[in-house]
C-alpha cells in the first residue's frame, strides 16, 4: 500500500522516524477496501511496566469523521516533537504508558463511509445487547448493511477492526491502577461532549465516583472549557457499543480502574457557522474552513494533554474511602437526579 492514499496514514508514516526508538509501531491487522489494502496500526510510548497507569487515544472509528483521527494524530505529533527537548515529558513517560490507535477504520475513510468496507458500523459491532428501548436504526440494526448503523449478522465474530481495538485495549490498558481510553468522534449537537458508559443501559457504571472526580479536576483545571461530561445514556441507548463491551469485560479488581470516554465533537456548530457544509458529506462531520480546523485541533489537544497529566498523577485525585462515597453521591445527583 502507498501511504499517500490517505493523508492521515502519510502523516503517521512521517512521525515514526522522527520519534526514533521512543516509539513502538505495531501493525494490528490489514483491511481491504476494493483493490486497496490498509494497515491498522498502533503506536506506543512510555513505560512497559504492567503496573504503570496508561492512556489510550483512538480515532477514525467512523470513516466519515476524519477530524477524530486528525485530533489523535495531532496530539501524537505534539508529543513526538517534544521528545527532542522536553525533559518533563521524558520523566512523565518513565512512569506511564501512552497508546495510540489513531485510524481504526482506514477502509471506511478511504471509501467515505461511516461503516467499514463490509458495511458494519464498528461502534455497534460488539456483542452487547440492550434490554431497554433503543431508538430505531440509530441504536443498531441487523436488517441490512445497506442501511446505516448495521451491527453485522447475529452470531458473526466482530469485524477485524473492532477486534484489533479490543485486543489492544485488553493487552495495553486493562489491569492497571488507572487506565483511560479516549475515543475521538464528531457529529452530535452544538456542544462538545465527553460521554462515558453506559450506552446500552441507563444504569450507572461501577466507577461513577472516579468519573465524577475526573470531571471535578477538569472543571477546576481546564478553565473556561466547554465540554459537557455525561453518561451516553442521557442522549440515547444503543446495542453493540465497543466501550461498554470492554468496560464490562475489564478485570475490575480492587486497585484497578478502567475509564473509557468518548469525545463527541459538536459538528453542528461548524455547520451553523458555515451552512454550505450541509451540501457535503465530509462537511457535515468535519470543520472545512482551514482556520476553524486548526482551532479545533488546538482546543482538543489541550484536553488530551489534560487527560495524560491526570492519569499520570492519579494518586493525587483518585478518590478512596469517604471521598469516594462523597463523589458517588454527587455523581448520582449530577447525572441521575437522585442519591
Amino acid at each position: 500500500m502507498n501511504s499517500t492514499d490517505l493523508p492521515e496514514l502519510l502523516e503517521l508514516a512521517q512521525l515514526v522516524p522522527l520519534a526514533g526508538a521512543h516509539l513502538e509501531t505495531r501493525v494490528l491487522c490489514e483491511v481491504a477496501a476494493g483493490a486497496r489494502h490498509f494497515p491498522i496500526q498502533a503506536f506506543l510510548l512510555g513505560s512497559t511496566r504492567p503496573d504503570a497507569p496508561a492512556v489510550g487515544f483512538f480515532g477514525g472509528v467512523h470513516g466519515l469523521e476524519r477530524i477524530g483521527a486528525q485530533v489523535a494524530i495531532a496530539y501524537l505529533r505534539s508529543l513526538v516533537m517534544r521528545l527532542a527537548w522536553d525533559e518533563t515529558l521524558h520523566r512523565q513517560l518513565e512512569t506511564m504508558r501512552l497508546v495510540f490507535m489513531p485510524l481504526v477504520n482506514p477502509g471506511g475513510m478511504w471509501l467515505g463511509t461511516r461503516a467499514n468496507p463490509n458495511g458494519v458500523d464498528l461502534m455497534r459491532n460488539a456483542p452487547v445487547e440492550s434490554k431497554e428501548h433503543v431508538p430505531y436504526l440509530i441504536g443498531g440494526q441487523r436488517i441490512s448493511a445497506k442501511l446505516p448503523w448495521y451491527r453485522g449478522a447475529a452470531g458473526d465474530p466482530m469485524e477485524c477492526e473492532s477486534a484489533a481495538l479490543c485486543t489492544l485495549v485488553e493487552t495495553e490498558l486493562l489491569g492497571r491502577p488507572l487506565s483511560v481510553a479516549v475515543d475521538c468522534h464528531s457529529g452530535f449537537g452544538l456542544t462538545d461532549r465527553i460521554w462515558f458508559p453506559y450506552a446500552h443501559t441507563a444504569r450507572p457504571i461501577g466507577h461513577l465516583a472516579e468519573m465524577h472526580a475526573l470531571c471535578e479536576i477538569l472543571d477546576q483545571s481546564l478553565l473556561h472549557h466547554r465540554y459537557k461530561l455525561e453518561p451516553q445514556s442521557r442522549q440515547y441507548l444503543a446495542h453493540g457499543d465497543l466501550w461498554d463491551h470492554l468496560y464490562l469485560g475489564a478485570d475490575q479488581r480492587p486497585g484497578s480502574v478502567f475509564l473509557p470516554v468518548t469525545l463527541e465533537m459538536g459538528s453542528w456548530l461548524w455547520v451553523k457557522k458555515n451552512p454550505r457544509q450541509l451540501f457535503s458529506r465530509h462537511g457535515i462531520f468535519n470543520p472545512v474552513i482551514e482556520h476553524r480546523h486548526q482551532r479545533v485541533l488546538r482546543q482538543h489537544i489541550a484536553w488530551l494533554d489534560f487527560i495524560t497529566r491526570a492519569v499520570g498523577s492519579h494518586e493525587r485525585w483518585l478518590p478512596t474511602g469517604p471521598r469516594r462515597v462523597h463523589h458517588e453521591q454527587q455523581a448520582m445527583v449530577r447525572w441521575y437526579g437522585r442519591l
